[in-house]
């Protein structure tokens, strides 16, 4: 089983000086911070014959935990864009990704969210399309045949833990992993290429189990049994294909087990085909030099070990950029306040120096990304640090980030991936000897100090190479380069390719992934250049200058219109009363294409049966929701997650719920019908608002009721009211959110109203049960008459357009994940100001705060409120709101008078509300203060009531765009600015 162990051993003593001569190396002992870095690219130093470990494998991305959960719903709604990021990600002769790792989903919340357990059951047929992951590596495949696809573990369905739990569950979990794959070979054709039978960060790797399950696979010999759904005639080529599943072990989280076990153990070496960990680039280094626990995966990849034989050795987990690169440009972070560009902490050239150093340390060759795209709700844990943002599937929207050029310096400068067994495929070598780094950290790397980070590729025929110099620090840094035993053939010039941040006056992305020069060696066979601080770039004997595949730029984002639909919950529509609807039975929905024959063409299949009947829009953060029928035949939602298979491992421990819905939606009425099938037992949970966390309480006001009846209705976790309807196997919930008014109605009736002093004002829908299976069916969210039903644009504290004055600390690096974008900009300074263009009839100031923060406020130039409060909120939430201006293009500064002020983002309201709002509080107001002469009163305390009089005769002379929470702020600014009148004759005494 696995591959054959080379013969001719070599001593220890041996492996361990090859080790050092295979690049085990320390930076040059005369480096100093202002030293040229020589860097000598030597033909004899690439090794054409290390088909495994030095071969360089380029990206992957890891699909798990719910983070591809809303891809599927981008690929029925928005196909166009759907198909373009598959070959912007995985398309071109020089591919960005490589390779897609599923971690199979127990229904649990192992991260971010749940994934669909693929078997719910012993007796249930495998449904590898309910997760996707598979269904995105299809997908993959048709833009690139040769990717390669993994899966692993994390918890497992109960069925399986019940058995493991005993020591007796290896049949059941070999079971439920040979299945899955089956299943997904039949229906997308492809054989996965690597299992790690290991379970997912584990910190004591199971050696006995990887080698019971290796020998499992080759000595299986069933694939005839109906329940795979193989044919007769494609059952020896199934046969065949699995018996060629690699293993990969372990996934360990910063530990370093597995590499001394493989080898130390001559029986897993020659089954383990690739060696991975997660967040930490160095080798392990205990021991002696010629010991196995002293750079263990340094001697895999190398094959400078006892069984000189190389391995592949993986990054096989790692985080992406954090936050949005055109954001966190505005930041204050480098020295003495300056920005850090598109570098620093956690940024895309953090991401590009952990690549370096993780190959340099521990000789990595494989970065796998959790996640390369995020496609789920944000604010659930680990949001925003992706490379891609795909999470409104109805509007369209993706965001790729600046990051994926910084990452194409690696992979469109080389020929990537994995090597044939003929050694045929031209797949580029990375050079230990030209490879380095010096940068401080393990996992978010620190670039700042100037040291060498550079990493060297090369053509296997040498006649090209490649090296990519990364300089996050603020000080330009020379390089002199120089190729030996190369063929370069008779024209040497090298191409610098280069990304960096902008200059002043220049867009954004004017520096992003461009040709940066030309150059060629001097009369001492060095190329020399100075990389500019804060940049990244590729040094290339390619001819890359006339590739419109290297010049390509990423696709532009869409804009990010909110979820309003017709009573379908398909079409766009903001005309009527409906915001969003679903009744599950997705008439309306077209076929779906799917990827299939590994790669070979697509087909076409109905919407449901595309997608493993998963309900459209829904991320679920735990349980088994999924479409089925009813007993009159009729499609409902379904959680199926019962108390038989409730018990499994979860990372995140819940309730089963799942969230629908856009985050800016307000003021709206969320009505759903649930029922309860189970004879066991049951709860069924409605939630409106929610704007972060993972559980049906993190929805800000939300109903749960069981079929006797009894109803509680909650803020967040806290029982606010409980009471007793007639017990009854169906009801229909709703909750009315308008301002700060909460109605809860259930069968039509209004059971429980609630006023909050502090309102969550925006977010989305949430259904919840406990674990018993529940169905929900005719979900509808509707507008409110007078009401503005949702925010229109956010805009980022960091972004461009917001102007700030004072002193202020702008914060990306190490942010919170329940901040968008994870920055804030912060201030403690009196006179501190923040000004931002919008458009609309108000805006929302968003961030976590203490409620000390006093402020002016000024719209277009003229005052609107002194000295006005801010609230006391968590993060997501409104410590201040405007309302009541006409609808349009405003600009609105804010100056801080005192406390303190943390600012997120910056929510605009537009002025599209249905039916009158009632303005006679405006006008009793108006005939109470009369007609004050302007010449009585100072001009400060004047111009603020002026602005508040106009405000008010406006709205009362038929304001369209008015609502009702615009009317009433309008009403008690006006009573303010009254009362802040000051007559000239009394500051005269």
């Amino acid at each position: 089983m696995g591959k054959q162990i080379r013969l001719g051993w070599v001593s220890l003593a041996a492996a361990a000086a090859l080790a050092l001569a295979a690049g085990v190396i320390t930076a040059p002992a005369a480096y100093t911070a202002d030293d040229p870095v020589e860097v000598i690219v030597n033909g004899i130093d690439v090794r054409s014959d290390n088909m495994n470990g030095l071969t360089y494998k380029g990206l992957g991305l890891l699909s798990c935990n719910s983070t591809s959960n809303l891809l599927m719903d981008y690929k029925a709604e928005n196909p166009g864009r759907y198909w373009q990021l598959i070959r912007v990600l995985f398309g071109g002769k020089d591919p960005l990704i490589n390779h897609v790792k599923v971690e199979m989903g127990s229904d649990t919340n192992t991260s971010t969210g749940s994934d669909p357990a693929t078997m719910r059951t012993p007796d249930e047929l495998a449904d590898a399309s309910r997760s996707p992951g598979f269904q995105l590596a299809a997908d993959a495949k048709t833009v690139n045949p040769k990717l390669k696809v993994s899966i692993l573990r994390w918890e497992m369905p109960e069925w399986v833990q019940n058995e493991w739990d005993k020591g007796t569950g290896t049949d059941e979990m070999y079971k439920w992993y040979k299945e899955t794959i089956l299943d997904a070979y039949e229906k997308y054709g492809y054989m996965v290429d690597y299992v790690d039978p290991d379970k997912n960060e584990t910190r004591n790797p199971d050696e006995a189990f990887i080698k019971w399950y290796k020998n499992a696979i080759v000595t299986d010999t069933d694939f005839a049994n109906p329940r795979y759904g193989i044919p007769a005639d494609k059952q020896q080529k199934a046969k065949k294909a699995y018996h060629n599943i690699k293993i990969m072990a372990s996934d360990e989280n910063n530990t370093h087990h597995i590499g001394p076990s493989v080898l130390s153990d001559a029986e897993l070496f020659g089954i383990v085909d690739a060696v991975g960990y997660h967040y930490n680039t160095d080798d392990r280094l205990e021991g002696d030099a010629d010991s196995d626990t002293y750079q263990p995966y340094t001697k895999l990849a190398t094959g400078n070990n006892k069984y000189n034989e190389d391995k592949e050795v993986w990054y096989s987990e790692g985080t992406a950029s954090f936050g949005h690169t055109e954001y966190r440009v505005n930041n204050t972070e480098g020295p003495n306040g300056a920005s850090t560009g598109i570098g620093g902490v956690q940024s895309a050239l953090d991401l590009a120096n952990r690549s370096v150093k993780s190959y340099a340390n521990s000789k990595r060759t494989h970065y796998i990304f959790q996640p390369a795209i995020g496609s789920f709700y944000e604010g659930a844990q680990y949001s925003h640090k992706e490379l891609v943002s795909a999470r409104d599937p109805w509007s369209g929207y993706l965001h790729y980030d600046a990051a994926l050029y910084v990452m194409q310096h690696f992979t469109q400068f080389a020929r990537t991936g994995w090597e044939n067994d003929t050694n045929t495929a031209g797949i580029w070598r990375t050079v230990p000897e030209a490879s380095y780094s010096g940068v401080s950290g393990t996992e978010n790397v620190d670039g700042s100090n100037g040291a060498p980070s550079y990493m060297t590729l090369a053509d296997p025929r040498k006649k090209d190479f490649s090296t990519v110099v990364v300089n996050d620090s603020d000080q330009p840094k020379t390089y002199r380069i120089k190729a030996e035993n190369m063929r370069l053939g008779s024209d040497p010039t090298m191409e610098i390719w280069e990304t960096r941040g902008a200059d002043a006056g220049q867009a954004y992305d004017a520096n992003f992934k461009h040709l940066a020069d030309e150059i060629r060696p001097g009369g001492d066979g060095f190329y020399t250049y100075t990389v500019k601080p804060r940049s990244i770039v590729t040094l290339t004997t390619l001819d890359k200058s006339r590739d419109k595949a290297t010049k390509q730029r990423l696709p532009k984002s869409w804009d990010r219109t909110v979820l309003d639909t017709d009573a379908t919950g398909k079409k766009r529509n903001t005309r009527d009363n409906i915001l969003y609807a679903d009744d599950f039975g997705y008439e309306e929905e077209g076929r779906v294409q799917v990827g299939t024959a590994d790669g070979a063409r697509k087909v076409s299949r109905p919407y449901l049966m595309s997608r493993g009947n998963q309900p459209r829009y829904m991320v679920d953060q735990t349980g088994a929701w999924e479409v089925g029928k009813d007993a009159r035949g009729d499609n409902v939602l379904y959680q199926y997650m019962d108390q038989s298979m409730k018990d499994t491992g979860a990372w995140n421990r819940h309730t089963p719920n799942t969230t629908v819905g856009d985050f800016r939606w307000e003021n709206y009425r969320a009505t759903v019908d649930v029922s309860f099938p189970d004879p066991a037992g049951g709860l069924a949970a409605l939630g409106v608002r929610q704007q972060k966390g993972m559980a049906i309480s993190d929805a800000a006001y939300n109903v749960r009721i069981r079929p006797n009846g009894a109803w509680t209705f909650y803020e967040y976790g806290t029982a606010v009211k409980t009471g007793t309807v007639a017990a009854s196997s169906s009801y229909r919930l709703a909750i009315e959110a308008k301002g700060a008014t909460i109605t809860t109605f259930i069968d039509g009736k209004a059971v429980s109203t609630y006023q909050d002093p502090t309102p969550e004002t925006e977010g989305r829908v949430k259904l919840g049960s406990d674990f018993y299976k529940t169905a929900f069916d005719n979900l509808k969210v509707e507008k409110i008459d007078g009401y503005t039903p949702y925010a229109g644009a956010q805009i980022d504290n960091m972004a461009g357009s917001v102007a700030y004055e004072g002193a202020w600390s702008r914060k990306n690096a190490f942010g919170d994940a329940m901040d968008w974008y994870r920055s804030t900009s912060t201030s403690t300074a009196a006179g501190a100001s923040f000004t931002v263009p919008f458009t609309g009839t108000g805006i929302d100031i968003i961030g976590g705060n203490d409620g000390t923060a006093v402020l002016d406020v000024y719209i277009d130039g003229k005052p609107v409120a002194k000295d006005a409060k801010t609230a006391a909120v968590d993060k997501r939430l409104a410590t201040y709101t405007l309302r009541g201006l006409r609808d349009g293009k405003h600009t609105a500064q804010f100056v801080l008078k005192s406390g303190k002020i943390a600012l997120d983002a910056f929510n605009a309201i537009p002025g599209d509300v249905n039916g009158p709002v009632d303005t006679t509080a405006i006008r009793s107001t108006l005939d109470r203060i009369g007609s004050p002469t302007q010449a009585d009163y100072t001009a400060d305390s004047w111009a603020l009531f002026d602005s508040a009089l106009s405000a008010a005769k406006t709205a009362v002379s038929g304001q369209k765009d008015l609502d009702v929470l615009g009317a009433e702020q309008i009403k008690n600014r006006l009573d303010e600015a009254y009362k802040r009148l000051v007559r000239k004759d009394a500051t005269a005494e």
